[in-house]
């Protein structure tokens, strides 16, 4: 097998077969009717197709992964093929979950249900609405909720058996060049371009004066507002919001914890169709209109305005970083003490690093940079500081950076000296999972697993029919 097929195997066994919800991506399974694609009928499959210990496998189980599978896009092979795998899937959670009663390992309500808010409002955003979400399942909330317990209750179980299988799993050095010698070399990874990239920022004060005026505005379309007119149109016209201002200021559904504080504090008290007072928040200001609340989600508008920065004050900020920039550049002083006496960033204990958001490592990938600093960065050469690049702060608001490029690797095949530490995470992977599928060979043989004759001749990567 080529390496890059066999790690990606890996990586995918340990993170998406054992690390449950597996093929879910973010929708809801197990509520839906089975959809029969192929034949373009609908019906509910009750079928037992599995048992496992104690837990049983319904044909609707799978039905409902693959017509989300199908959803997604995600489909490769055939659909018996697909259906096997899935089956699978469900067999090794099942297996973890019958491990956990044997072990009397439990997860409390509360965890399940911070699980399960979480999940509903990502499914109620996708879906752009509560009463959506509840037609195309063809459940109420409460019903939704109740089903969607025991699925993530079995989840976490799973999971909490998977980490006690690979919690003390370490690799030596000596392993992790055993590893990297048994890579064919016509497979070992192409690595592409890296960059460490370091900033000094520069947030030029908003004045008090502009505070005052956006206020005002704010306040003037509110009045308007209360004499009859039509806050969504307000939204679209005024609102600062890209992404809900075409929607006439409509957030959807949001539960409790995941709006700015002062937006959600003064959110959950509105009554319909009440609109609120200025509200602040990093965002800047806004006033909000309830629209409706069920149970801990709200469905509101609002309007924002943000302060801005004034050119004179950017300027400001610009020629500052300019001197900075020269004063490293003659050698006055360091990248790093500049960093600590001068930027307005919360990233001076790490030397002004930037962090990845992808991989919360400090090594980008090109494609991951921001399009400016990626134009920037490609023209300068390791150790050179930046010209001053305008940026935008995570409140949104306008600054200025410098940039220093740290370090560059070119685009290579994967190697112990330089990539030691990604070469040692493969290694982990891949005896994470060679530990986890000896643990599952091995449960097989003490579990008692039934699987019906119709999926019998599925060619799983386990022997689950075992000859008992």
């Amino acid at each position: 097998m080529k390496f890059i097929t066999m790690i990606k195997k890996n990586i995918y066994a340990v993170t998406v077969f054992y690390s449950i919800p597996f093929i879910l991506l973010n929708l809801l399974f197990g509520i839906a009717a089975a959809q029969d694609e192929e034949q373009g009928e609908e019906h509910i499959i009750d079928q037992v197709v599995a048992v496992v210990g104690k837990n049983i496998v319904l044909e609707s189980d799978i039905e409902n992964q693959y017509a989300q599978y199908r959803m997604q896009g995600g489909v490769s092979g055939s659909a018996s093929e697909i259906r096997c795998k899935l089956l699978e899937d469900i067999l090794y959670q099942k297996l973890m979950v019958a491990q956990a009663e044997f072990d009397s390992v439990v997860v409390n309500e509360g965890q399940v249900n911070s699980e399960m808010d979480r999940r509903i409002s990502s499914f109620i955003n996708q879906f752009g609405s509560q009463e959506k979400m509840e037609k195309y399942y063809g459940r109420k909330m409460v019903e939704i909720k109740a089903e969607l317990f025991s699925i993530i209750e079995e989840q976490l179980l799973a999971q909490q058996v998977q980490q006690t299988i690979v919690s003390n799993i370490t690799v030596t050095p000596s392993e992790i060049k055993s590893f990297y010698r048994s890579i064919p070399e016509d497979s070992i990874p192409l690595i592409k371009t890296e960059y460490v990239i370091a900033q000094i920022v520069k947030n030029p004060p908003i004045s008090i004066e502009e505070k005052l005026r956006v206020k005002e505005q704010l306040m003037e379309l509110r009045k308007r507002i209360l004499k009859g007119e039509n806050f969504s149109t307000m939204a679209i016209l005024y609102s600062e919001d890209p992404g809900s201002a075409k929607k006439g200021g409509e957030l959807g559904f949001y539960g409790r914890g995941q709006l700015y504080p002062e937006f959600e504090g003064v959110a959950f008290k509105l009554k319909e169709g009440e609109v609120s007072n200025i509200v602040e928040t990093e965002a800047g200001y806004h006033i909000i209109q309830m629209i409706e609340r069920k149970g801990d989600f709200v469905n509101v508008r609002h309007i924002l305005l943000s302060p801005k920065v004034s050119p004179v004050d950017l300027l400001k900020a610009r020629n500052q970083l300019d001197s900075i920039a020269q004063l490293i550049r003659d050698d006055s002083i360091t990248f790093d003490e500049a960093v600590n006496q001068f930027s307005d960033a919360d990233d001076k204990n790490s030397g002004g690093l930037l962090v990845n958001p992808y991989s919360m490592g400090t090594t980008f990938e090109p494609e991951q940079l921001d399009p400016q600093v990626s134009f920037t960065i490609e023209k300068m050469t390791v150790g050179e500081v930046s010209n001053p690049v305008p940026m935008k702060t995570e409140d949104h608001k306008d600054a200025y950076r410098i940039l220093l490029l740290k370090e560059k690797t070119q685009p290579h095949r994967a190697n112990l000296h330089d990539d030691y530490s990604r070469i040692q995470e493969w290694a982990l992977q891949q005896k994470k999972m060679v530990a986890i599928d000896e643990w599952v060979d091995d449960k097989i043989k003490d579990t008692y697993v039934r699987i019906i004759e119709s999926y019998q001749s599925c060619q799983f990567d386990h022997d689950w029919i075992l000859k008992k």
